[in-house]
């Protein structure tokens, strides 16, 4: 890891939002697996928790914290270091520490109390929905100079994909019900990084009641390993594309 990297890791490892995060996740990871002998119902209850508050965080820290770093941003580029390896381990540092945080609030408790598979999936969908909500940060940070603009974004960016989204979803389902849509809606349960992640757990539980129709199509589309496959896939574009766009943003920007 780059020194850039390890400095922001360690300042935000440090930082007391990232440490009551850290716990918070805990506590709630060791009660509701904890507690419930059911682990199916445990792990469907953890995944709420964490498609909620792992976006949340992920994208509103993250852009507050770049944000925050304008001037150390910029003293770097004072420096013979390229932008993109300034933009790039800005990004490296802020997504492994809230991962970090990630795993050992919800990691352990998850390894301790849930089974091997299904508890090795919520993982990994902890772990990306981290990645893509900082990647969401800091394409929301470079677009606007203002920061209370820029959170604005973040927060509409989370709103949509948590919320809005589904609702959108609903009303084309209904408006179009007597026309065969199931590829579309396939393909835009796919646009939906929280719900494609949840669809991926479920999957991974096998409880096609509870998949809601986005998913039960993308089950009958794709088929279960196929299905996760590509959500894995789709997931990881979404981790991408982002800090991409943000890192095109950022070379061609003045500061």
């Amino acid at each position: 890891m780059n020194k850039i990297a390890r400095f922001i890791l360690f300042d935000i490892l440090k930082n007391k939002i990232v440490i009551f995060y850290t716990i918070l996740l805990f506590i709630i990871s060791w009660s509701v697996l904890g507690l419930e002998s059911n682990y199916t119902k445990a792990t469907l209850s953890l995944l709420n928790v964490v498609l909620l508050v792992v976006p949340l965080v992920s994208i509103i820290f993250s852009t507050i914290y770049v944000y925050n770093s304008s001037q150390f941003i910029e003293l770097l580029l004072s420096q013979p270091v390229p932008r993109v390896k300034v933009w790039f381990n800005i990004f490296l540092g802020l997504s492994t520490a809230l991962v970090l945080a990630f795993l050992l609030g919800c990691g352990i408790p998850i390894l301790l109390y849930s089974s091997i598979e299904t508890g090795f999936s919520l993982i990994i969908i902890g772990i990306l929905l981290s990645v893509i909500f900082t990647s969401f940060a800091m394409l929301s940070a470079i677009i606007s100079r203002d920061r209370a603009k820029g959170i604005g974004i973040s927060i509409f960016i989370w709103m949509f994909f948590s919320i809005i989204y589904d609702g959108i979803l609903l009303v084309l389902m209904f408006q179009f019900a007597d026309y065969p849509i199931e590829g579309i809606m396939a393909t835009l349960a796919g646009l939906n990084p929280v719900g494609l992640s949840r669809i991926f757990v479920l999957l991974q539980l096998d409880i096609s009641a509870m998949l809601g129709y986005s998913g039960a199509v993308f089950q009958k589309v794709f088929g279960s390993g196929g299905g996760m496959g590509i959500s894995m896939l789709i997931l990881m574009i979404w981790a991408t594309v982002p800090f991409v766009l943000s890192l095109i943003k950022f070379n061609k920007k003045d500061l």
